[in-house]
């Protein structure tokens, strides 16, 4: 028998798997997403059911991102733009108004000063489907914004029952997608009643009064502007008294629904923890839910402060924790650009940066890795399999060899012994102990030991 001890063995094992790929994989836990109830529309489908919904905001979006579109530090477009715009595109000055308002709550396009720019979800409109989904879902939470109450005499209701009934509505949703079918309105208009007499009872508040009842009109108004957004469908003539979710509206709650379910079974009170002690409660936590809490996390501190101490946070020895301070970041957007660009470079901070503002300009995440050099694609290489092996599984750090940029085992030992990054003893000992070859394990055990004792 002869031993295995091959002078230069090919990484090549399975497919290449680009290092954004791999850096991803490491930083989000690998797990079966659910599955949305039977008969909801596939994801294509669905989105290009958003994009449908959506369309008339992004034409505008694509024409006021050419530099046309100048809005008051308010975001109220002047009349004389909303007049441009509609000469430009054939759309009434009714539909530009309200086609901005859409684009600017579902990220379709940003304003900086007053000058309107194109979303990083307009430039991921025509091929991310998620993108597109998830600009809706943004329309969706903001129903009460898009087609605010305006009451049709000049005594309306209480401006705090208008605030209760927006609160409800999540409910009233729930509903009707547990239903799966049409609701009679009557049923929610006493869910909404119950609704609200519970949040005054938990806010010590007395119960509403008055001559004549604002919740059915309230309620009317809730209903109307969720089926202006696509969450309701159009009313059937023969049965105007019932209400049922449209394809996407029961897609978003059974989403939303998922979501509380993950958040309850996992840790809590992350809002008034450090950025750390968020971040490592969130590594378990799949991409949906861990933004959610960025979000919540972000959503509680000003964004100058928040932003600070995620990055000294990515300076630490956690390189899990610096991996996901930068996916924080990309919930954060334009607003966490000039810090960013002020750590380009900090050796320990630079690829991630790189990456993180290559893909807030558009670009392609897995092209964006040319930025860097071979050492820095190195030592992001590295730093990944040190947040694999600290919180990943073993058959994952094998996996990651593939997304390494070197063509063999021994270029890849080679060019990480240079690098000179802190956990390389750490990540090569680990993945001799993971990696099921025995003569590749021994390659990796020497090169740990070169390092280890300051070998050439």
């Amino acid at each position: 028998m002869t031993s295995r001890s091959p002078r230069d063995t090919p990484l090549r094992l399975v497919p290449r798997r680009p290092l954004t790929a791999a850096r991803r994989a490491a930083t989000t836990r690998r797990s079966r997403p659910p599955r949305p109830p039977e008969g909801t529309p596939s994801v294509p489908e669905l989105a290009h059911l958003a994009r449908t919904e959506l369309a008339l905001a992004a034409r505008l979006a694509r024409w006021a991102g050419g530099g046309r579109g100048t809005a008051a530090l308010t975001g109220i477009l002047p009349d004389p733009t909303v007049h441009r715009a509609a000469e430009d595109l054939g759309l009434s000055p009714g539909q530009i108004r309200a086609s901005w308002d859409r684009a600017r709550l579902t990220g379709l396009i940003e304003l900086h000063g007053g000058t309107a720019r194109p979303g990083w979800r307009l430039r991921a409109w025509d091929d991310d489907d998620t993108a597109v989904l998830r600009g809706w879902v943004a329309l969706f939470d903001a129903w009460s914004l898009a087609h605010p109450f305006l009451p049709g005499r000049a005594t309306g209701p209480d401006p705090a029952l208008v605030a209760e009934v927006v609160e409800a509505a999540p409910q009233l949703m729930s509903l009707l997608h547990l239903s799966n079918g049409p609701v009679p309105i009557d049923v929610l208009l006493d869910l909404l009643r119950q609704r609200v007499a519970e949040l005054r009872t938990e806010r010590h508040e007395p119960p509403a009064e008055g001559m004549s009842d604002p919740l059915p009109a309230l309620l009317d108004w809730t209903l109307d502007a969720a089926a202006r957004v696509g969450a309701l469908r159009p009313r059937d003539p023969q049965r105007p008294d019932e209400v049922a979710l449209s394809a996407l509206g029961s897609w978003a709650v059974w989403v939303k629904l998922e979501q509380i379910c993950v958040a309850a079974q996992g840790p809590e009170g992350h809002m008034e923890q450090s950025a750390a002690t968020m971040l490592r409660a969130c590594a378990g936590l799949s991409p949906g839910p861990a933004r959610a809490e960025y979000r919540a996390w972000l959503a509680a501190r000003p964004v100058g402060p928040a932003v600070a101490e995620l990055l000294e946070t990515a300076r630490g020895d956690d390189a899990l924790l610096r991996g996901l301070a930068f996916e924080a970041l990309r919930v954060v957007g334009d607003a966490a650009e000039p810090a960013v660009r002020a750590v380009v470079d900090e050796p320990g901070l630079r690829p991630y940066a790189v990456l993180w503002l290559a893909e807030l300009d558009g670009g392609d995440p897995d092209a964006a890795t040319e930025l860097l050099t071979r050492e820095e694609a190195t030592w992001l290489w590295v730093d990944t399999a040190a947040a694999v092996a600290d919180h990943g599984e073993g058959q994952l750090l094998v996996s990651h060899l593939e997304s390494a940029v070197q063509g063999s085992v021994r270029g890849l030992l080679e060019e990480v012994r240079g690098v000179g990054h802190p956990r390389t003893v750490q990540v090569l000992v680990a993945l001799a102990a993971a990696h099921p070859d025995p003569a590749l394990a021994k390659q990796m055990r020497r090169a740990a030991f070169q390092v280890h004792t300051g070998e050439a």
